[in-house]
């Protein structure tokens, strides 16, 4: 049933949608303070779903086929940002067991031991062993129960998320201190993981270097940050790096025109935001949309895809 309906509402040729998925990490067992978080079990129901009902093919080659009108039915496109190892280490073989290619966007920063942000403030709370965290002017917390930490990382994140880079960084060595635990610095992949994926026949894009809100950099900030990614991975690999994928990645929040028309001005063939939605004929190949359903059973799964690409 699906197949049908994805077919009529994605056609080949001219009158084409092309569904690109975004995906962050992939962990080996389900997460008990993150229950929602991507595992493998579902990953592996996700991609058999995705397997029969779509043609899944290269991103660069469905933007080439976009431009040119000349899209399969069915086209979808698989996508991950940030760099975690567990793309390496439990995404990868789960997409070859299905057979299906994916663009994987590295946060350059992190490649080799660095941590994002967000999973300094996330795995500080989540081991901090005493019931209430006084994380000073960020506030005071009850976390001795898993409901609890989820809420105080969500509100320390909501509330460091958008400071500029160098506070932003202040802030979370203050969460250090203030917990006392030190994070794990193996949660993003090595430089051989990276390449690892690149030689398995994955794609690899840039996704800035420390994964800053791009909206707020000025020209020469936000022109190191892209560039420098590209840089680095370009010379990771041994071959241009075309593709590029904004920061959590949406319109006018997260990244302006300017940010756009620099991606275009450093040699960028396309970039991929956070924005809902299929692209098809007239989207701009700078600001193409991605969407991933959240709902864990098949039907629902696929009723939301389908509703995505009524919707474009």
């Amino acid at each position: 049933m699906f197949k049908t309906l994805l077919a009529a509402s994605s056609p080949a040729g001219a009158g084409s949608r092309l569904t690109v998925l975004i995906f962050h990490r992939v962990l080996a067992q389900p997460d008990g303070l993150f229950p929602a978080e991507m595992h493998a079990r579902q990953f592996d129901l996700i991609c058999g779903w995705l397997a029969s009902w779509f043609r899944v093919i290269p991103l660069d080659q469905a933007i080439a086929q976009l431009r040119a009108g000349t899209l399969p039915a069915r086209a979808a496109c698989i996508t991950f940002d940030d760099g975690y190892a567990d793309n390496h280490d439990v995404a990868l073989p789960i997409l070859r067991q299905h057979g299906l290619p994916a663009t994987f966007f590295i946060a350059t920063d992190f490649v080799d031991g660095g941590r994002m942000w967000n999973d300094t403030v996330i795995e500080c709370i989540r081991w901090f062993g005493m019931p209430q965290l006084d994380l000073g002017r960020y506030g005071t917390f009850p976390v001795a129960a898993l409901e609890d930490k989820r809420r105080a990382i969500s509100e320390v994140i909501r509330q460091i998320k958008y400071l500029p880079p160098a506070e932003r960084r202040e802030a979370t060595d203050l969460i250090v201190q203030g917990t006392g635990v030190r994070p794990s610095d193996d949660l993003m992949m090595t430089s051989t993981q990276v390449k690892a994926m690149h030689h398995s026949g994955m794609q690899i894009g840039a996704h800035t270097r420390s994964h800053p809100i791009l909206a707020r950099l000025d020209d020469g900030q936000a022109r190191l940050e892209i560039k420098g990614s590209k840089e680095f991975l370009e010379n990771l690999l041994g071959e241009r790096v075309g593709l590029f994928a904004y920061p959590n990645g949406r319109q006018i929040e997260d990244y302006s025109a300017a940010i756009v028309n620099l991606v275009r001005e450093l040699g960028f063939d396309a970039a991929v935001s956070t924005n809902w939605g299929a692209a098809r004929s007239g989207t701009d190949l700078f600001q193409i949309p991605r969407f991933t359903p959240w709902d864990q059973s098949r039907i629902r799964f696929g009723a939301r895809l389908l509703r995505n690409l009524w919707q474009s």
